[in-house]
């Protein structure tokens, strides 16, 4: 049995137990559960408040866990990261009111900055020789300069909304942060082997994000040109069809360039053209 520290709550507990269930690994997703079971993999669930996770992973509570690249920087415990789960994205930054004329890194100097996060902006402010008074606080950091506890702060962003909200504006990125999957050093043998086979889960549900399974019947006098078109991941798959002169491909494309790679398809004759979500993909 393998045990997994979760996020208890907010944007993380949400894509960790959507993963979790895209890998076909069932968790109870009640909030007002500590622990749990999944019914149909040897995985334990442990939840917690984020910031606890690394020493809980360290320590051998638990044997893997998925937190925020921020946390595992601010904490500085020794595990290890098993991979880069590519959700969760935020970068952690400085800001001010927006009013006030930036002149660079150095405007903070002799400021005094509110964060929750000491030990990163410590190592970004003695790495610019900056000398700045850390206001550690927990929660709520962007009212800071507001309510004059502060002249800025260092804090995680997002959409940036909440800095709008309280009348700041973003200085300077510092770092930028996704939600990691980390692990103790001394995990046995046979949880490795339960690690690997989750681990081979989710890179099949992540290798499928933003891709499309495309079908078309194509001009067999144009196939070279439409092959030469398509990025497939290593070819893609052609059919012979009752009409001699005609043929059908299967591939995979990338969202992102979909529309303009299907315009250049059409004009080679492309017709039928059919496309499919893909719910996992094996590389």
């Amino acid at each position: 049995m393998l045990r997994i520290a979760v996020q208890s709550k907010g944007r993380l507990y949400d894509d960790t137990m959507n993963l979790l269930s895209e890998a076909d690994i069932k968790v109870s997703s009640s909030k007002r559960t500590l622990i749990a079971q999944s019914p149909n993999f040897p995985l334990e669930v442990l939840f917690l408040r984020d910031d606890d996770i690394p020493q809980c992973v360290a320590s051998g509570v638990a044997d893997i866990g998925v937190v925020g690249q921020n946390e595992y920087m601010e904490r500085g415990e020794n595990v290890q990261i098993l991979s880069h789960l590519g959700f969760s994205n935020c970068r952690l930054s400085l800001a001010i009111p927006k009013e006030v004329k930036y002149t660079g890194p150095h405007w903070f100097d002799d400021k005094r900055i509110a964060t929750s996060y000491p030990n990163i902006l410590g190592k970004y402010l003695r790495e610019h020789d900056i000398k700045a008074d850390i206001h550690v606080i927990t929660g709520s950091v962007e009212i800071s300069p507001g309510i004059g506890m502060a002249d800025g702060i260092f804090d995680i962003v997002s959409s940036g909304s909440t800095l709008v909200s309280n009348n700041l504006r973003e200085v300077e990125i510092v770092t930028q942060s996704e939600a990691l999957l980390v692990g103790n050093w001394n995990l046995d043998d046979d949880k490795h082997q339960i690690l690997n086979e989750m681990l081979f889960r989710f890179e099949a549900v992540r290798s499928a994000v933003d891709k499309k399974y495309v079908m078309m019947n194509v001009p067999k006098a144009n196939l070279n040109e439409i092959v030469e078109v398509l990025p497939g991941i290593k070819s893609p798959t052609i059919i012979p069809l009752a009409d001699d002169q005609w043929c059908s491909i299967h591939t995979v494309l990338d969202e992102k360039r979909f529309w303009g790679i299907i315009g250049k398809l059409k004009e080679l004759g492309a017709q039928g053209i059919l496309v499919t979500p893909i719910e996992k993909m094996i590389l």
